[in-house]
């Protein structure tokens, strides 16, 4: 099989790179200097060339919706130069996070227009997704944590970060979330790279959203100490999270992996691989 990975500069697509690498033979993450995506020739010729079985679609850009639009559109007009297209959406496309309900199914999908950079591009690529009856398929995630994210704006990388420094637990203002371990992510997008299936979009996510409080215990005690954590505004903000029913019901029962667990991996990684300097760094 012949996968290809597009924006494995990013948090995501670094993860996806290397868990894909180190289980399949023929799998292409070409560096911009290889493949420009919003280079239309450059993507056809690409494509035409290698012919993949399958095309994993991570590249995105928060400061331009015409960008990730013609990286998308690179990639769609394309179809017949590979078996599938995989897009890694958000459900930030369900529009604002305040007027998304909490375990917001598929179906809410069109209620609201995204205003932001971020939303609108993946609105338009999910909006075109669902109408398409070329083989591409949409992805939506509500939040993915891990090795390689943003760890200075990033809340649980941000704040094992800030335990390891020394500092307290930091959380701006509670809500119930509905993170998801890159690892996970990973072994559910290979379920739809090994099988095709039956609709157009999937919230992929736990729909078991867990509030940054027990989040921050959790970080706490996995470093051992005694840190205060300390929330900046009473109250709680709009729940994010998605029903999986629709994966579910399709492709059976998925094993996640324990939040504890996760945050435990991920705190060893920090301390132990990710080189990181912690009494030199800035967390805010």
């Amino acid at each position: 099989m012949k996968i290809l990975i597009t924006g494995t500069n990013g948090f995501v697509g670094r993860n996806l790179s290397e868990y894909y690498q180190e289980r399949y033979e023929n799998v292409s993450c070409p560096k911009r200097g290889d493949l420009d995506l919003v280079d239309t020739d450059a993507v056809e010729n690409y494509l035409d060339q290698d012919q993949f079985d399958v095309v994993v679609h991570c590249g995105v850009t928060l400061t331009s919706v015409e960008q990730n639009l013609k990286m998308y559109f690179n990639l769609e007009r394309c179809s017949k130069s590979f078996g599938k297209l995989i897009c890694v959406g958000s459900g930030s496309d369900y529009g604002p996070k305040n007027l998304i309900p909490p375990l917001v199914r598929e179906d809410f999908f069109g209620d609201y227009v995204p205003a932001d950079i971020y939303g609108f591009s993946k609105y338009v690529i999910a909006k075109n997704v669902e109408d398409d009856p070329k083989n591409i398929t949409n992805l939506r995630v509500f939040g993915i944590y891990g090795k390689y994210e943003d760890y200075t704006r990033r809340f649980i990388s941000n704040n094992i970060c800030r335990v390891l420094a020394g500092k307290d637990i930091s959380i701006n203002r509670n809500m119930l979330f509905d993170y998801l371990y890159v690892n996970d992510f990973s072994r559910m997008l290979e379920i739809f790279i090994k099988n095709d299936p039956l609709q157009k979009s999937y919230n992929i996510c736990t729909s078991d959203p867990i509030d940054f409080l027990t989040y921050a215990a959790m970080i706490r005690d996995v470093d051992g100490g005694d840190l205060i954590i300390e929330v900046k505004q009473e109250g709680m903000n709009t729940e994010y999270s998605g029903d999986n029913t629709r994966f579910l019901q399709e492709f059976g029962n998925f094993s996640f992996t324990e939040p504890e667990v996760a945050i435990s991996e991920l705190y060893d990684w920090y301390r132990n691989t990710s080189g990181i300097k912690f009494d030199q760094m800035e967390l805010g």
